[in-house]
C-alpha cells in the first residue's frame, strides 16, 4: 500500500467518501437505491473528479463483482474474455456484476455494439467513464440503457479538505510524515489542480516527499515547484470546444475581458494560433458583417500576420483583433440573408433567370429574347431603376435586413431611399 501513488492509497472507499458530488452520491442521489444491481450509467466529467472511485464504491455498496476493462487498451476479444467472467459469477456465485469500461468513448460503433446485448440482458450493469461528451461519442442504442451522469469538476474548498486528509491520515496518507504544510500552500494546490483531485494529491506527495520527517512546507519553498502548472485544455476534446464557445460567445455579447481570458485560455493550452484566426475570420462576416465591414479587413489581416510571426508574439496579433471584433457593432444579418436564400434554392430548385437578366452573347441568343427590356441603371437618374431582378416565383422575397446600428444603418438609410426612388416618391 505504501509504494502505490497517495492519489490512489486515499481512493474513497464508499459513496460517503466521495466528495464534490453529493448531487449524485447524497441520500437521493441517482447512485443510490435499494435495488441489488445497481443502474447502469455513463459517468461523464473531467478527469480527476471521481468517475472510477464511483464505479468501484457503487460495487462495493451492493456486493457486486467489479469488473474493468479499458477501452484505451482492450478490443472486443478482451470483452469477450470478461463477459465469459461474468457468466461465470452469474451461474456460480450468484452475485451481480458490474463492468467498468474506462474511456468508453474511444471504443468504436462496432465495439460499443458487442457490448449491448449484454447490458440488455441484464448480464452485467454497464458503468462507464468518459470525459467526451457522450452525445458524440456513445452510440445511441447505448445511451438509451445507460443514465448520462454529470461529474462536477471539484471545487478548490472539497480538494482542501481531501489533501489535509491526506496529510493526516497515517494509515493511507502522509501522517507518519508529521510534515506542518502552510494553508496558503494548501491553497495554492487546491487552485491548481483545476478541479482534478488526483492532481492535487500528487502535486502535494511531491512537495512533502521533498521535506524532513516533522518539517515544515512554507509558502517560500513550496513556490518554484507550484511556480508551473498544466492548463486543462484538450485540443482535441470538448475542452476545446468549449473554451472556443465561450470565446465566440463573449465576442457577440461585446464583452472585451473576457474574450481575451478565453483566448488567453486556448494559447496557454497549445492551440494553433492559425486554427484561433480562421474562427475569427468567419466571426468577422457572420457576426458583424456590414454593421463594420473594417472587421473583416482587420480578421483578415491578423491571419495573414498571425502566419508570418507565429507564436509567442502572434498573441499580441490575437489580442488586438479579438478585442476589436468584442467591440464592433454587430449584425448576422449577411449569415441571416445567405440561410435564408439557400433554403429558397433548396426549395424551389433551380429558378429560371429572368429574361432581361440574361447575357445575350450570341445572336440566337437576342433572337430568343436573352437581356430584352434590361433597364443600364448608369443611365438613370440617380443611378436606380424599378427592376425586378429575382426569379418570377420569388418577386418581392426580402433576405438582407440590415440593424439599426453601425454601418447597417447608413445602409438600412440608403435602401429606404432607393426604394422610394423607384416608387417616384420624394
Amino acid at each position: 500500500m505504501n509504494s502505490s501513488p497517495l492519489a490512489e492509497r486515499m481512493r474513497p472507499r464508499s459513496l460517503d467518501e466521495v466528495r464534490g458530488q453529493s448531487h449524485l452520491t447524497g441520500p437521493s442521489g441517482i447512485l443510490r437505491g435499494e435495488a441489488s444491481r445497481p443502474p447502469s450509467v455513463i459517468l461523464w466529467g473531467p478527469p480527476g473528479c471521481g468517475k472510477t472511485t464511483i464505479a468501484r464504491a457503487m460495487a462495493a455498496e451492493r456486493d457486486c463483482v467489479f469488473l474493468s476493462i479499458s477501452a484505451v487498451l482492450d478490443g472486443v476479444k478482451e470483452l469477450r474474455g470478461i463477459l465469459d467472467r461474468a457468466r461465470h459469477v452469474q451461474t456460480f456465485d450468484k452475485r451481480p456484476c458490474l463492468l467498468f469500461v474506462d474511456e468508453i468513448h474511444r471504443w468504436n460503433k462496432a465495439q460499443q455494439d458487442a457490448l449491448l446485448p449484454h447490458v440488455e440482458s441484464g448480464l452485467v450493469s454497464l458503468v462507464g467513464a468518459t470525459t467526451e461528451n457522450p452525445s458524440f461519442q456513445i452510440i445511441p442504442a447505448l445511451r438509451s440503457r445507460a443514465e448520462v451522469v454529470l461529474l462536477r469538476p471539484l471545487e478548490a474548498e472539497a480538494i482542501q479538505e481531501l489533501l489535509i486528509e491526506a496529510l493526516e491520515d497515517e494509515d493511507r496518507g502522509l501522517g507518519t510524515r508529521k510534515v506542518t504544510v502552510a494553508p496558503e500552500v494548501m491553497l495554492r494546490i487546491a487552485e491548481l489542480a483545476g478541479g482534478d483531485a488526483r492532481r492535487a494529491l500528487g502535486l502535494l506527495e511531491r512537495l512533502v516527499g521533498e521535506c524532513e520527517d516533522h518539517g515544515e512546507l512554507g509558502a517560500e519553498q513550496a513556490r518554484e515547484a507550484l511556480s508551473r502548472r498544466d492548463i486543462l485544455y484538450d485540443r482535441a476534446g470538448e475542452e476545446h470546444f468549449n473554451c472556443l464557445s465561450a470565446l465566440i460567445k463573449s465576442m457577440r455579447g461585446s464583452d472585451p475581458d473576457a474574450s481575451v481570458y478565453w483566448l488567453a485560455r486556448m494559447i496557454a493550452g497549445g492551440e494553433d494560433p492559425v486554427s484561433i484566426a480562421r474562427r475569427l475570420l468567419v466571426f468577422a462576416s457572420e457576426d458583424i458583417g456590414n454593421a463594420d465591414p473594417r472587421a473583416l479587413m482587420v480578421a483578415n489581416a491578423c491571419a495573414q500576420a498571425v502566419q508570418l510571426i507565429g507564436p509567442p508574439e502572434a498573441r499580441i496579433n490575437l489580442s488586438q483583433t479579438v478585442i476589436y471584433l468584442a467591440t464592433a457593432p454587430k449584425s448576422n444579418a449577411s449569415y441571416t440573408a445567405i440561410n435564408q436564400a439557400l433554403k429558397d434554392v433548396e426549395r424551389h430548385g433551380p429558378l429560371p433567370v429572368p429574361m432581361h437578366l440574361r447575357n445575350a452573347s450570341t445572336s440566337l441568343m437576342k433572337e430568343q429574347g436573352y437581356g430584352d427590356g434590361y433597364q443600364y441603371p448608369h443611365d438613370a437618374p440617380n443611378g436606380i431603376v424599378d427592376a425586378v431582378y429575382l426569379p418570377e416565383k420569388l418577386e418581392g422575397q426580402r433576405y438582407y435586413t440590415p440593424t439599426p446600428w453601425g454601418n447597417e444603418r447608413t445602409i438600412q438609410e440608403r435602401l429606404l431611399w432607393w426604394s422610394k426612388k423607384k416608387k417616384g416618391t420624394s
